[in-house]
């Protein structure tokens, strides 16, 4: 079991890595609501691909559970059935949770693509989570680990649809990022754990306190750049062209920019400290490496309108700038063997 164990784990970080890149184009496209129940996607495990599909069609077999849009309401049929010629209410009940009722194929299968590889990742986590009882006797840590980020994943499914069923409340969304960003840290604590090696590098105690304070400015950064994100949402939602999308912006957003000089200096200064200590932390260099990408990929969205992909960009790049230096964290506190 231990033999295929880091193969697995890396497996399933990647899976989620897709999870959060699919998350973020479906935030770019607007297609949060492709699919407007869970798990199902208009009553399909296959969504469908014409507004058609969706409509009443005399002599058609439905499932139980199957949705169609009558009335610019969804309707769910009660039970199988086969239609007669003519519609009949008492085969269909309301569904309730909301009332949106858009079908675009684009945004469909989008959203469909986006939960098809949470669904993986799940798997992915799974077999991780079973592969781990290898090492119960030398580190439980790992197989407890390993478990946590199943019932996590399982935790994110069951977010997912609780954010389509409020038609994408910030808050929801918000906690669905932050609860990814808790998977990964999980994810690559196991795979350390396991691939470990001597290194030569110094412990430095106030290094390794610096990495804590910048990963916690990282996750605040984050968070105020989803409700940013938000508040761009509405006003995309009203009409509005992009070049006038941060023309009267929340106080969030000015934060949001600012804070971010304090977190590339945070950065910087681990950079600094790294190389005159000589600690040997090779990931210093990455870390700011991205964080000037990203804060480039940040005046690209302000000044040159939001070109596409922009904004995925940003997200994904955030996610690796937390991912490296949680890593950067598991090495730092590793005190090296005499």
């Amino acid at each position: 079991m231990k033999k295929y164990f880091l193969t697995a784990a890396k497996t399933a970080l990647v899976l989620v890595y897709l999870v959060i890149l699919a998350g973020a184009l479906v935030r770019m496209t607007g297609s949060g609501m492709g699919c407007p129940d869970w798990p199902k996607c208009f009553g399909y495990y296959i969504p469908p691909t014409e507004q058609k599909e969706l409509e009443f069609t005399p002599n058609k077999s439905y499932d139980e559970g199957q949705v169609i849009i009558k009335n610019e309401g969804l309707l769910v049929a009660k039970s199988d059935f086969i239609s007669t010629t003519t519609f009949s209410e008492s085969d269909w009940e309301p569904y309730t949770k909301h009332d949106y009722a858009i079908f675009n194929a684009a945004h469909t299968w989008i959203e469909y693509i986006n939960r098809l590889f949470g669904a993986l990742a799940g798997l992915a986590c799974v077999v991780t989570f079973i592969l781990a009882f290898g090492y119960w006797k030398e580190n439980k840590k790992i197989v407890i680990y390993s478990f946590l980020v199943c019932v996590l994943m399982g935790f994110q499914a069951w977010l997912g649809k609780t954010v389509v069923d409020s038609v994408l409340n910030p808050v929801k969304i918000t906690t669905h990022m932050l609860a990814a960003f808790l998977i990964v840290a999980l994810q690559l604590y196991v795979i350390y754990v396991v691939s470990v090696k001597n290194t030569i590098r110094k412990y430095d105690k106030k290094f390794n306190l610096t990495i804590v304070v910048v990963l916690l400015l990282t996750v605040v950064q984050v968070v105020l750049g989803t409700y940013v994100r938000e508040f761009i949402d509405t006003v995309e939602k009203s009409g509005a062209p992009k070049e006038l999308w941060l023309l009267k912006p929340e106080l969030t957003f000015y934060f949001h920019r600012s804070f971010s000089i304090v977190v590339f200096l945070a950065n910087l200064y681990l950079l600094l400290r790294n190389k005159n200590l000589q600690l040997g932390f090779e990931k210093v260099n990455w870390i700011v490496r991205i964080l000037l990408f990203e804060i480039i990929s940040g005046v690209i969205m302000v000044y040159v309108d939001f070109p596409f992909g922009s904004q995925t960009l940003h997200l994904v790049l955030a996610t690796f700038l937390f991912s490296v230096q949680f890593y950067l964290f598991l090495e730092s506190k590793t005190k090296p063997s005499k």
